[in-house]
Formats: structure tokens, C-alpha cells, sequence
């Protein structure tokens, strides 16, 4: 192959490589301009846009109670001891006592779940911002009697307490005039998924509601 042949051949491997980029630059953006392109497209084109917000709803309508409570359970008892020593003891702030950061440390990793529920309630889904009520109130129990050196070991009333919290926090998140029904499907449910702790929850309930 002469100069010219090669000098031909490198040019179309280029435009071909720079065909390659354009065809990959959707696939590059961040995710401010995805969602830039994604409004874009919604605002051109209506029938698009209904089928997003039906696609929307199924996707934020998904979690099961029993995925929501496996979740839950696991991210309270994988903490360990090295992660209550991260946080406690001597630090340039003060001294902070293991029991205190041990709630720290669970508020943290329950908040995950705690703001998902409320952010569902607030868009309308109240079925699934219950059940995923249910579901940290039902983790949370099945953590509490799990032996534990770490956080958990350290916080032994943060479970019952955390899900009273959590029950107050959907009620608030609820409008006022369907209150009074989610209130009670709560005491309901209490009693079939969390029986030793049913009364306590109920009074929180009552309060909230």
C-alpha cells in the first residue's frame, strides 16, 4: 500500500472513530444532562409523557414489606464494632460515649429508609409508604434480639424506638383526611407483624393520629 492508500485509510479509521463518538455521546452525559434530555424530550412530546409518569409510578410502586424488612434487618446488624470505633470515644470535638454513637450511627442507616417512605407518602403513594412502614417497623424487630458486639450490642432499646419514630414520621407525612384510615390499618397490622410491640406502637399511633 503507497502514502496515499495509508494516509486514506488512517482518514476513514477517524471519521469512523469520530462517527463512533456522536453515537456514544448519549451514553456519556451526566446525569443533570440526562435529565436535561429526559424533561426535553417529555415537554415535545405528550404521549411520551404519559407513558414516563405511568412508568414513573410503577417504578416508585414496587418495594415489597418483605424486601423493605430484609433490608432493614441487614443494615442495622452489619454494623459492626469497627464502625462503632470510627465514631466513638476521644475525637478534637470531645468524647463521645459508644451508646451515643451507636444511635448515631443506626439513625444514620435507618434515616435511608425513613426518607423513602415520607418521600412516597408525599407524592400520593400512601399504600406504599405504608408498607414500607410496615416493613422498617418489621426489620427493626427482627434485629432486636440479634446477638451483637457492634452498634446494635451498644443501642439494645434503639429498634422498638426507632420504629415508634417511624410510625410517627408516616402519620405526619399522610394529609390530615386520610389519617384517620392509614391509623387504623397501622393498629392493624401491629398486631399481626409485630405482636410484642403492638401496644406501644399503637399508643404512638393514637398520638400521631
Amino acid at each position: 500500500m503507497n502514502r496515499r492508500n495509508i494516509r486514506q485509510a488512517g482518514g476513514r479509521q477517524r471519521r469512523s472513530a469520530k462517527s463512533g463518538e456522536s453515537q456514544s455521546v448519549l451514553s456519556r452525559l451526566t446525569d443533570q444532562e440526562s435529565s436535561l434530555v429526559l424533561h426535553t424530550l417529555l415537554e415535545r412530546h405528550q404521549p411520551l409523557s404519559e407513558e414516563a409518569e405511568k412508568l414513573a409510578t410503577e417504578i416508585v410502586s414496587a418495594p415489597s414489606c418483605e424486601d423493605i424488612a430484609s433490608a432493614v434487618a441487614d443494615a442495622v446488624t452489619s454494623l459492626d464494632i469497627q464502625d462503632l470505633g470510627g465514631r466513638a470515644g476521644a475525637t478534637r470535638w470531645g468524647y463521645t460515649e459508644p451508646s451515643e454513637a451507636a444511635w448515631q450511627l443506626l439513625e444514620e442507616t435507618v434515616e435511608v429508609f425513613l426518607a423513602d417512605m415520607k418521600r412516597r407518602a408525599e407524592l400520593g403513594l400512601t399504600d406504599v409508604a405504608i408498607t414500607i412502614c410496615r416493613g422498617i417497623i418489621a426489620g427493626l424487630y427482627k434485629a432486636r434480639r440479634t446477638p451483637s458486639d457492634g452498634p446494635l450490642g451498644w443501642a439494645p432499646d434503639f429498634p422498638a424506638e426507632e420504629a415508634g419514630h417511624a410510625v410517627a414520621e408516616v402519620l405526619r407525612a399522610i394529609p390530615d383526611e386520610s389519617r384517620e384510615a392509614i391509623h387504623a390499618r397501622l393498629v392493624d397490622a401491629f398486631t399481626a407483624d409485630v405482636p410484642d410491640w403492638a401496644e406501644m406502637l399503637t399508643r404512638v399511633a393514637s398520638e400521631e393520629g
